[in-house]
């Protein structure tokens, strides 16, 4: 009996070891692709703002410092001008998520 106990605990650790095997190759290829993809949105992004987007003598770092100035400064200027009635709304709407 104790020889399958022993065979048992083998197999056991032979198949843990290859699924770990299996994990860290998918996970490593997942990570590989996910930082390839990610630098090339930011390349493109970059070259985009740089294109279109910066004033005369900006970089393309301040002119996305910039931007998202202006957005957050949009925003708050639509918050302000919201009705009561809206208002109720978007506080309803932001509810609807915690039930």
């Amino acid at each position: 009996m104790p020889d399958f106990k022993k065979v048992n605990e083998e197999i056991a650790e032979s198949v843990t070891n290859g699924f770990q095997k299996i994990e860290d190759g998918v996970v490593g290829g997942y990570q590989t692709i996910e930082s390839t993809v990610v630098g090339a949105y930011k390349r493109v992004e970059d070259a985009f703002v740089s294109q279109f987007l910066t004033h005369e003598g900006e970089t393309a770092e301040e002119a996305k410092t910039r931007l998202a100035d202006e957005r957050a400064a949009r925003e708050e200027q639509a918050k302000e001008k919201r009705t009561p009635k809206q208002k109720a709304h978007v506080k309803a709407a932001k509810n609807i998520g915690k039930q």
